[in-house]
């Protein structure tokens, strides 16, 4: 949507067999190209598009500002949504994460947020001057945080990094992050119906 490009959206929750199809491990998000190849992995296809449809380039021109940018993304991964989703079980089923599983996911994100502290400039966008793919992977990578990981620790993960939440809220006001947001909205029934039945499923066995 930011690169203005044409796409057609297909609803596949996960843990489907028609999302293995197109996810190898059943992940989302998911693609398939123009020449009928399906990749998934978020950053192996943000990388995708950024290289086949380089106009509105969301990479920087400089190849050490491009890693710097890719830098935050990768610490974002791994030290807020990996552990955040740790947690995903335990909100949707109504119950309490066990305290070893909170004290673990507690730690990772600790170290995460001393990396961003060090990282994240906010002047006006999080890598800088430019608009980059790590806006638009951080800033839904911050509802995963919101959603399970502030939930199950009574935490405001964002608030230990200064500006994270302003900046986020700049974010959330674009006709895009509004857009992205009503279709979440709308589709969160069916979702829950899916989760809920996969929860079912599991406690049946």
């Amino acid at each position: 949507m930011y690169k203005e490009l044409p796409f057609q959206e297909n609803l596949i929750f996960a843990g489907s067999d028609e999302l293995l199809r197109v996810s190898p491990v059943g992940k989302v998000p998911a693609i398939t190209t123009d020449e009928g190849v399906t990749l998934s992995e978020s950053s192996v296809i943000c990388d995708f598009i950024e290289e086949t449809y380089p106009a509105i380039p969301l990479y920087p021109d400089s190849a050490t500002e491009r890693a710097a940018v890719r830098q935050i993304m990768k610490i974002w991964e791994l030290y807020f949504e990996l552990p955040s989703r740790r947690l995903i079980p335990y909100v949707f089923s109504g119950t309490n994460a066990p305290d070893a599983v909170k004290e673990e996911v507690r730690q990772v994100l600790t170290r995460g947020i001393t990396a961003l502290n060090r990282l994240c400039q906010f002047s006006p966008w999080i890598a800088g001057e430019q608009f980059t793919m790590a806006d638009i992977y951080v800033h839904y990578v911050n509802t995963i945080v919101n959603a399970f990981a502030a939930t199950q620790l009574d935490w405001d993960v964002l608030a230990e990094i200064p500006g994270m939440k302003e900046w986020n809220d700049k974010m959330s006001q674009s006709d895009i992050a509004q857009k992205v947001e009503a279709d979440r909205l709308a589709n969160m029934p069916k979702f829950m119906q899916h989760v809920k039945a996969q929860i079912q499923a599991a406690q049946s066995k």
